[in-house]
């Protein structure tokens, strides 16, 4: 009797299955929402050939619910109106399932509208400034609690830097980060007149002037450090104006939060070498997972020059979250694969394991890497897994809001007004 009614019990799930896999529409498609040209393409092209080698590793697996992914690739070309165009098209004309996309934070912010309007599902694998938590985007890279406070905080207590420059690209992450970076480093007794803040545009090649800023900073003998949210490929013009003006990670340290493997692989890094880099993975960190995860990217992309990253390492974890999520709900539904995502683990591959906060935001080590002279990075420092926050507790607007969407069904919840505020992209 206990063998039929097992049997039966087994029948009725494998019929509930193909239940789920019949109404399910075939293929199941997956948006790839990434830069190909412009000044971006250095460092989301790789993000792209990530998207497809998860994707191909899945179909391999047998999809999912018994349906084949199809990857849809188009090409934002780092201009960010033409981002909200394009997911606007791959909503509506290509009709994906979910997307996976954006590096800067202007090109999400441009995306939002979009998908809140169109009720689309966005896993976002990059560092950000945090100061959101949209229903429709999943957050897999770090918030300033997972980067940027935590390599202040190496610079004050390990490298006794007095002085920072905060060097950044001209839009809403640096700016932001910045503004945070500003308070906490005031906070912690550093003078405002010992803080030096510059933007600068994308693509932005002359440094010589920025760079000697900097150095005049050190002119009354405080150590200086820089704080680099420079993104793109005007980070190439600022690390060799480093080099040419003499300047070591012994004279002036520099910790960038937009440079990592992908970007040093185009650079001659004999001169880099004790820079830092505030990531949540390297590609030197040594795990099995890491190990097998490097191995299949040579083979997919066929070259094993071919470097990894942290956001690679983040659409990674993002990617298989939501293959859990969606085989849990049963469908692509994008209300029932967020509520199946709260909760969500899966291992990072440095060792240790992502949970996917009801902020829908990802718990993740903090790391610094210095920079080799082969393009990698050591890692000299790590923590345990660290929940990421939305709001930072540093910006004192923000230090009372609360972010969870299972419990409050609220991502920017008033702990003080206990109320809701509504949240649009312009928040």
């Amino acid at each position: 009797m206990k063998s039929a009614s097992l049997l039966a019990t087994t029948a009725t799930s494998l019929a509930l299955s193909a239940g789920a896999a019949l109404a399910q529409d075939c293929p199941i498609k997956v948006g790839v929402l990434h830069s190909l040209s412009g000044t971006m393409a250095i460092s989301e092209t790789t993000l792209k050939d990530t998207m497809l080698m998860l994707v191909d590793a899945q179909n391999a697996k047998g999809g999912v619910l018994g349906c084949e992914l199809e990857a849809v690739v188009v090409d934002p070309a780092s201009d960010w109106p033409l981002f909200a165009e394009k997911a606007r098209e791959l909503l509506t004309v290509h009709e994906v399932d979910v997307m996976f996309g954006n590096w800067t934070s202007v090109s999400r912010k441009s995306v939002l509208p979009v998908i809140e309007e169109l009720n689309g599902l966005l896993f976002y694998p990059v560092q950000y400034e945090g100061e959101e938590s949209s229903k429709n985007v999943f957050y897999t890279g770090a918030a300033p609690n997972q980067q940027a406070i935590p390599a202040v905080d190496y610079f004050l207590e390990e490298l006794g830097v007095e002085k920072f420059a905060l060097l950044g690209t001209d839009y809403v992450y640096p700016r932001t980060t910045n503004n945070i970076l500003e308070s906490y480093l005031q906070d912690k007794g550093i003078a405002a007149e010992d803080i030096f803040v510059n933007y600068t545009p994308f693509g932005h090649s002359d440094w010589a002037t920025i760079v000697s800023d900097v150095v005049a900073l050190g002119a009354d003998g405080k150590q200086v450090g820089v704080i680099s949210t420079i993104n793109g490929d005007a980070n190439i013009g600022f690390y060799k104006e480093l080099a040419a003006a003499n300047v070591s990670a012994d004279d002036i340290p520099v910790v960038a939060f937009s440079v990592g493997e992908e970007e040093l692989s185009g650079l001659d890094t004999s001169n880099l070498v004790g820079h830092l880099a505030a990531w949540n993975y390297f590609m030197s960190a040594e795990s099995p997972a890491n190990a097998e995860f490097i191995a299949a990217w040579h083979a997919f992309i066929g070259d094993e020059a071919r470097v990894t990253n942290d956001p690679m390492e983040a659409h990674y974890i993002g990617f298989n979250m939501w293959v859990n999520a969606v085989t849990a709900a049963g469908t692509t539904d994008v209300d029932a694969v967020r509520e199946a995502m709260w909760g969500q683990e899966y291992p990072n591959l440095t060792g240790g394991m992502a949970v996917m906060g009801t902020n829908h935001h990802l718990s993740k080590p903090v790391l610094i890497g210095e920079i080799r002279a082969d393009g990698q990075f050591d890692i000299i420092s790590s923590t345990e897994p660290v929940p990421g926050d939305a709001w930072t507790d540093f910006l004192p607007e923000s230090a009372v809001l609360e972010s969870d969407w299972k419990d409050l069904g609220c991502g920017m919840y008033n702990t003080e007004t206990a109320t809701c505020v509504q949240l649009t992209s312009n928040y």
